[in-house]
């Protein structure tokens, strides 16, 4: 059963990123990107269900704890980072490499009503860091007792789920993000602080973004 929740952790973000590509139409786009939501919310429920119900774990086995100040100080460091920090150098990055940026992904985005946005970035930024941190981080390590395949490999999945809509070069950048989380994880194994860095990081840099 391991197994399966891996397998549906790692690649089941993928396979509802494919399967929800650009339909012709407004209303059909938008359709399309609420059940890729709903879609994502029942991968994450299932998870979350094998980890309660079936291995009757408790979810701080994942890294899920109550918000503290801690948590909360950490997420909101990690946050400047990624906004602040992070993104000259992945702009040099990108340009030595000649690969586009964000900009084809944010257009969709801005294509779409507001509260669908805000919704997703909810959404994706708990299950996100629901299934790719603390589920597979801690379900591989104890699968294989090895951290660097812990690590790795949920890191390389998390960015190939960002190709349908982003593309190369922001899939890229989400490796480099993505490792550094993955590093903060196995670090603290504070999940908390891992959602409420991903929450802001994406609401500031994706709703606030100049429109």
């Amino acid at each position: 059963m391991a197994i399966f929740g891996l397998l549906l952790a790692m690649l089941g973000p993928l396979a509802i990123a494919i399967g929800s590509r650009r339909p012709a139409s407004s209303s059909n786009r938008l359709r399309a990107f609420l059940f890729a939501q709903a879609c994502l919310l029942v991968v994450v429920a299932v998870v979350l269900s094998l980890v309660l119900v079936w291995e009757r774990n408790s979810l701080s086995s994942i890294g899920l704890r109550s918000v503290s100040v801690l948590s909360i100080v950490w997420g909101l460091a990690l946050a400047a980072f990624f906004l602040f920090v992070l993104p000259p150098i992945q702009t040099r990055v990108l340009r030595m490499l000649r690969l586009d940026g964000f900009e084809k992904g944010l257009t969709e985005l801005r294509e779409l009503p507001v509260w669908s946005v805000a919704l997703a970035i909810t959404l994706g930024g708990v299950a996100e860091e629901i299934l790719y941190r603390g589920y597979a981080v801690e379900r591989i390590g104890a699968l294989t007792g090895s951290l660097w395949l812990a690590g790795t490999i949920p890191v390389i999945l998390f960015a190939v789920a960002h190709l349908p809509m982003w593309g190369r070069g922001p899939a890229l950048m989400t490796l480099i993000s993505g490792a550094i989380c993955t590093g903060f994880y196995l670090w603290r194994r504070d999940l908390t602080s891992l959602i409420i860095a991903h929450l802001a990081t994406d609401f500031i840099g994706i709703l606030l973004n100049p429109r």
